[in-house]
């Protein structure tokens, strides 16, 4: 009889999983995917952002970055800036072009700036990230002033170029998303095509130490409060008949020479920018584990404010 039960229950369980095989789940069609007509994806309107820039707007985040946000990043990290004397030479608008590691630069980039810059400046965000929820929309909107960028396809509500005709400057994260491992990536040319069709010069803006202070899956800094570096260059224009392309990688070149400077010093960096031996901002092709151990350790400057170097390697 017991054997008879174990059969049943035995042949029932076989029963149902060879049902739940079968079952279309979720209403699945039968048809395969690559049989299928084609279908265009509906559009999607993203969250306007434009209320962040009118002047109420521009009070409250004034306060909320004063009073909220200044402060807990004092807190959480030191920071260094150097060439912030080049924006007393310009007017704006500009685009400012940063490479991107962590979450922690718009911050860093934002709160470097003199308070006449920051208070005039927009931060382009991922549309499919920061802007696909009300409560992540309206957030980065009050904090950042940030206005949502494409990725995906969607329909903006805002363009950057209409940012900037309405006298706002730019800061944009050309690689398009945080590094993997705290070497930049390849720039996309958004910035550049502004910066071209608009008339406005860019500003290479260069950090180090946001990936090491936190980098992909931490959501708030390293304790210690981990040093940061941060540099400002010459302002970059397109030059007569310069392809976007040609003129994006001029960019990346301007940020990539402000990291070796800040790495090595002034003279060094120019010397090997002038011989066209500026090092590869991407990095060395070793061992992914190599890669990221470096990029784990934070700058380091003396309490004068004078860049330190962790340790000397040959990079001419």
């Amino acid at each position: 009889m017991s054997g008879g039960r174990r059969g049943f229950w035995r042949g029932g369980v076989d029963d149902v999983r060879q049902v739940s095989r079968g079952w279309r789940w979720g209403h699945r069609a039968q048809v395969p995917r690559s049989a299928q007509p084609w279908v265009p994806e509906s559009e999607s309107t993203v969250f306007r952002s434009d209320w962040a820039r009118t002047r109420p707007a521009i009070a409250a985040r004034e306060v909320v970055q004063r009073a909220g946000l200044e402060p807990v990043f004092r807190s959480s990290v030191r920071t260094h800036v150097q060439g912030l004397d080049i924006l007393d030479r310009l007017e704006g608008p500009v685009i400012f072009a940063a490479n991107h590691a962590s979450h922690l630069d718009t911050p860093l980039v934002l709160l470097s700036l003199p308070d006449r810059w920051r208070r005039r400046t927009a931060v382009a965000a991922a549309a499919d990230y920061f802007f696909d929820t009300w409560w992540r929309a309206v957030g980065s909107s009050v904090l950042f002033n940030t206005f949502p960028i494409d990725r995906r396809g969607g329909t903006m509500a805002t363009t950057p170029g209409e940012v900037l005709e309405e006298g706002w400057s730019l800061l944009i994260f050309p690689e398009g998303t945080r590094s993997q491992d705290g070497w930049m990536g390849r720039f996309r040319m958004g910035a550049a095509y502004l910066a071209h069709a608009h008339d406005v010069p860019v500003v290479p803006v260069a950090h180090r130490g946001t990936f090491a202070a936190m980098p992909r899956g931490r959501s708030w800094p390293a304790p210690g409060r981990r040093q940061l570096t941060v540099r400002f260059g010459e302002p970059l224009r397109a030059r007569e008949g310069e392809s976007v392309r040609d003129f994006a990688a001029r960019v990346r070149d301007g940020v990539a020479v402000l990291l070796d400077e800040d790495s090595t010093t002034w003279w060094e960096a120019r010397r090997r920018a002038a011989a066209g031996a500026t090092p590869d901002p991407s990095g060395p092709r070793v061992a992914q584990w190599r890669r990221l151990w470096e990029q784990s350790a934070s700058p380091e400057v003396e309490p004068t404010g004078r860049r330190l170097v962790a340790w000397r390697r040959d990079r001419s």
